[in-house]
């Protein structure tokens, strides 16, 4: 390997860790680990920190290149935590009421998800009647999941430790959830004979595949609870002031503030596995192109899965590995190599003039534009690719665009091999791009004169600017195997490394990754402070 270095700590010395990827889950577990006393590197490919919560600017307008909401900024919340611990300001946020207004097929009315519960309710009443019993069962179930994982539990457990951790996150108020475990959320509509409420089902498929990645058929029921109960009192959902990276620069802020160091436009190409566990790093410097190799006490992937495995490289014969390490190393990427395909984003960002945004318009709206022929989504095409979008609309005054301007983001979910596979790719993503402005002029009055900014981004946008293989976005789909006691672990099979982000519990979202570095960085002091005790 050209330009290669080793730094060899000395005896006694203060421990350190390398954090791969400057997204919220790698700047949250780099600053703790600081705060916490280690000697913090962050290294990521991009240009600006955040990941799929950075922005980009252009002619004016600031765009929020992904997440465009932020869960936890409550008291109690996890960016609330976080930052009490830190001795950081929060960003200055605003909640989103509506938290969404859901626009169906056909439908000028949208079904509003307000944060006042009772106001949610007299909503839910009016655009899906009997379904109560349903949505009881589903804020019971909240409630309990919320109060168990305010205890901190660590899901899945992987050694003693968090098994005892999950074991003191138990109360009697979470025997409620044991029966629902193994159950989706069309198992439990099947319950209340409201399976075949088909107006119901779409609303939720579509919910449930903004957040969970999957819809209603395979989305744990545990995890739908929690995602569709969040954005009502007493916590919700925050659109924040100025764009989404601020909360990005607040955490950058406290890593400077507690001596830990982020390095951008360097790309760890390599994690190397010795006999012990993780031991080091292969980075290059995108600018200078040297590359070497830093060694580290613990190592901390902000990165998909699916990336994690690809970046594994034994550095000793494998006769010489820990027939442990070696073993489950293998069993894990088998497991992540038989994960259903991830999820890619197509992402039209528009500037325009306040005469393209209706009056009253919501924040943040969602679109279903054509039920499928036999009545059913899923007979013709599934949600997401191409016949649905999220969009977000920016506040005045909220720093994302000048005087009497706004910026619209709309995202729509897609199979990212059908953008790695293409023969024009020029032309499938203007095609995708005319269709999405095409569907926005239904709502938005969008003509030569109001847009002002236009891009588009694509999985192969994703990929070059975030790292994420193929572009995928959004983690792991919340499906029975795959989510809370079934899911990826913060612990790898590899000693000293560890996995935060949205592959991890409790999924994705900035508060999601947030809890997952927390995590992260409680299992790692653990580990030393059982290693310093021997």
């Amino acid at each position: 390997m050209a330009n290669s270095q080793q730094n060899h700590p000395p005896e006694n010395h203060q421990k350190t860790a390398i954090v791969i990827g400057a997204g919220i889950g790698g700047l949250t577990a780099g600053v703790l680990l600081a705060k916490r006393g280690y000697q913090v590197r962050i290294y990521d490919q991009a240009i600006v920190p955040g990941g799929c919560a950075s922005t980009f600017k252009r002619q004016g307008f600031t765009f929020d290149v992904g997440a465009t909401q932020v869960a936890g900024l409550e008291p109690g919340g996890i960016h609330h935590r976080i930052f009490s611990e830190l001795e950081i300001d929060l960003p200055e946020a605003t909640y989103c009421d509506p938290a969404c207004a859901v626009f169906l097929p056909g439908e000028t009315e949208p079904i509003n998800i307000w944060r006042d519960p009772k106001k949610w309710q007299e909503e839910r009443d009016r655009h899906f009647p009997g379904s109560q019993p349903f949505w009881q069962l589903m804020d019971t179930l909240f409630q309990a999941s919320w109060q168990f994982q305010g205890r901190d539990p660590v899901l899945p457990p992987r050694n003693s430790w968090d098994i005892w951790q999950l074991v003191k996150a138990l109360r009697p108020d979470t025997l409620i959830t044991v029966p629902f475990t193994l159950m989706t959320v069309l198992d439990a509509l099947r319950l209340f004979g409201l399976e075949k409420n088909h107006r119901l089902k779409t609303f939720l498929d579509l919910q449930l595949k903004l957040y969970s990645q999957v819809d209603a058929n395979e989305t744990a029921l545990l995890y739908a609870a929690t995602a569709l109960g969040v954005s009502q009192s007493p916590q919700g959902l925050f659109h924040l002031k100025g764009s989404m990276q601020v909360l990005s620069d607040r955490l950058v802020e406290g890593l400077e503030k507690y001596g830990g160091q982020l390095f951008m436009r360097h790309t760890v190409k390599e994690i190397n596995i010795d006999q012990h566990g993780a031991s080091s790093v292969v980075i290059s410097n995108q600018k200078s192109g040297k590359i070497w190799t830093e060694k580290a006490d613990h190592i901390v992937a902000n990165v998909p899965v699916q990336n994690l495995v690809k970046m594994l490289t034994s550095v000793v014969p494998e006769h010489k590995t820990n027939p442990q390490h070696r073993f489950f190393q293998n069993l894990y990427q088998n497991r992540v190599e038989n994960l259903p395909p991830a999820s890619g984003a197509f992402v039209v960002y528009l500037g325009v003039t306040q005469e393209a945004i209706p009056e009253n318009c919501p924040p943040h709206m969602q679109f279903l534009y054509e039920y499928a022929e036999d009545g059913k989504i899923g007979a013709r095409q599934t949600i997401g690719e191409n016949n649905s979008l999220f969009v977000s609309v920016s506040h005045p005054g909220d720093g994302r665009a000048p005087d009497g301007k706004f910026t619209i983001t709309a995202s729509s979910f897609t199979d990212t091999k059908l953008w790695q596979n293409c023969h024009d790719y020029a032309a499938l993503k203007q095609a995708y791009t005319e269709k999405a402005i095409q569907r926005l002029g239904q709502y938005f009055h969008l003509n030569s004169d109001t847009i002002i900014y236009q891009e588009a981004a694509t999985p192969r946008t994703f990929a070059q600017y975030t790292g994420r293989l193929h572009g995928i976005v959004g983690g792991v789909g919340q499906r029975i195997q795959t989510f809370g006691p079934f899911g990826i672990a913060t612990r790898t099979p590899i000693q000293h490394l560890w996995l935060v982000g949205d592959s991890t519990h409790p999924g994705e979202g900035t508060a999601g990754v947030s809890y997952s570095a927390l995590t992260a960085v409680r299992q790692i002091q653990e580990e030393d402070a059982g290693e310093k005790g021997k």
